[in-house]
């Protein structure tokens, strides 16, 4: 494998699968689509999806579980509904926020970074995740916050 490979290998996440691959196996890691009794009623995606020992979340934003229907309220209310959903969706898979690695920030509203940032750290009790995070011009369903997450299971 050459240096640059290895480094997009890392940076990506896919050590497994391109070890594996590397190493002359003929299969991939199993893939598994998991949709948790939670997720909003029609929706075109999976609540996460788990690739070997990664778990990859679906964006969430603050809908009421099992309704396409935003908390009331602003920034906070949302927040703090995202960071529920995501910890549904960690809970369904045997998982916490402790197993959090990246989280993307998707905000209406950059002015509002603050806001989110006092309900977001409360989620975490041993570490902060990498994170990254940009403004948006429109979220889906008019959002204040959409948060997409990855995490690692553990064995």
């Amino acid at each position: 494998m050459s240096r640059t490979m290895a480094t997009l290998v890392l940076c990506t996440g896919l050590t497994t699968a391109m070890a594996s691959t590397a190493a002359g196996a003929d299969s991939r890691p199993e893939v598994e689509y998991l949709t948790t009794k939670s997720a909003p009623p029609g929706v075109p995606f999976s609540s996460a999806v788990r690739v070997g020992r990664m778990l990859y979340l679906s964006g969430q934003v603050g809908v009421l579980p099992g309704t396409m229907q935003l908390a009331q309220g602003g920034i906070k209310e949302q927040t703090a509904q995202v960071m529920d959903n995501i910890g549904g969706v960690l809970a369904a898979n045997g998982l916490t926020t402790d197993d959090i690695v990246k989280c993307t920030v998707m905000l209406a509203d950059m002015a509002e970074w603050g806001a989110f940032n006092d309900v977001y750290r409360t989620y975490f009790k041993k570490h902060y995740p990498a994170r990254s995070a940009f403004g948006a011009t429109g979220l889906a369903l008019g959002a204040r916050v959409e948060v997409e997450c990855t995490a690692v299971t553990r064995d």
